[in-house]
Order: structure tokens, then C-alpha cells, then sequence
């Protein structure tokens, strides 16, 4: 996998998410956008609640997810989602 939008549910009752990519797949998308001519032909690369992982399969993802709730970047980096 090259991207995955994730869904972290706390115990809490906070809800959060991530789109978690990795920089190959920026990569390609910023070299399509360059053909395209979209953004500004393909000369930045967002999203709003982007992470970029080495790996966006499920084991490295959550791996990730779970070291960054453990010590506490996910608020600063997930997106939180109102109920």
C-alpha cells in the first residue's frame, strides 16, 4: 500500500484520523500533478491530517499510531473528528 486513510477510536470516546502516505507515493503524485498541471503543477504535496510512514501497511501504520498515542503526538498530528 502507498496511502491509507486511518480511524483511531480512543477508549476516551475521541475519535481521530490520518491519512498515512509514503514519500514514493508522494513522489508519483507530485510527478503526475506536474503533467496534469494541478497543484500548481505538482510543485507541493497536503493534506490535512497527512503522516508520512516509511511503510502504510496495517502493521507498520498501526504500530506507528499506537507509539504516537503512547507518547502523546497523535493530538498534534491526527485529526481529531466531532461527533
Amino acid at each position: 500500500m502507498d496511502n491509507v486513510d486511518a480511524f483511531v477510536d480512543l477508549k476516551a470516546g475521541t475519535r481521530w484520523s490520518a491519512t498515512v502516505i509514503t514519500l514514493a507515493q508522494v513522489e508519483i503524485l507530485t510527478r503526475r500533478w506536474a503533467a496534469s498541471g494541478e497543484p500548481l503543477a505538482g510543485r507541493y504535496f497536503w493534506c490535512s491530517d497527512g503522516l508520512i510512514a516509511r511503510v502504510a501497511d496495517i502493521t507498520n501504520v498501526t504500530q506507528v499510531l499506537a507509539g504516537m498515542i503512547q507518547n502523546g503526538d497523535f493530538t498534534r498530528i491526527l485529526q481529531r473528528l466531532e461527533d
